[in-house]
């Protein structure tokens, strides 16, 4: 069986930051890493999800939405994948830029949290979300395209 290309990345060496994953044609995944893997706490499930409703939907508004083609969470709660389509990596790097920062000072109802609207509504943390955007925030605001390299 083939190995995958995320499992190549030595994960000893990552940091938190945003790192090009890989390119299928026209569309780039980007990691977002929040956490050096491997070194516990990670994040927590609930802001996880909250972080999931808020960037996908900022995202998902923004000036470039309709590059936006996912955005969720890491199985190993170390972070998320972005994958966007026709996106210099100067305009990604801004972009999520931009989005943290409104996740960041998002105020009121984190959308899409109705039990009509999620299959697991009650699993939120609105405040441990806010803490993890902020920590975040303050790691990749200075980043330059010449850091998204593993």
């Amino acid at each position: 069986m083939e190995r995958i290309t995320s499992f190549s990345v030595d994960h000893n060496k990552l940091e938190p930051g945003v790192y090009i994953s890989r390119i299928d044609g026209d569309i780039t995944t980007y990691d977002l890493r929040f956490i050096k893997p491997n070194t516990p706490p990670f994040l927590d499930i609930n802001a996880m999800h909250t972080i999931e409703h808020l960037f996908a939907t900022y995202a998902r508004n923004g000036k470039l939405k309709d590059n936006v083609i996912y955005f969720g969470p890491m199985g190993c709660c170390t972070g998320f994948y972005l994958l966007m389509r026709d996106t210099s990596n100067e305009d990604a790097l801004a972009y999520i830029k931009e989005v943290m920062k409104d996740c960041m000072n998002h105020q009121g109802k984190i959308p899409g949290t109705d039990k009509i609207e999620c299959g697991n509504y009650l699993a939120h943390d609105a405040e441990k979300a806010h803490n993890s955007l902020v920590e975040y925030y303050n790691v990749i605001k200075d980043l330059t395209t010449e850091n998204l390299y593993y």
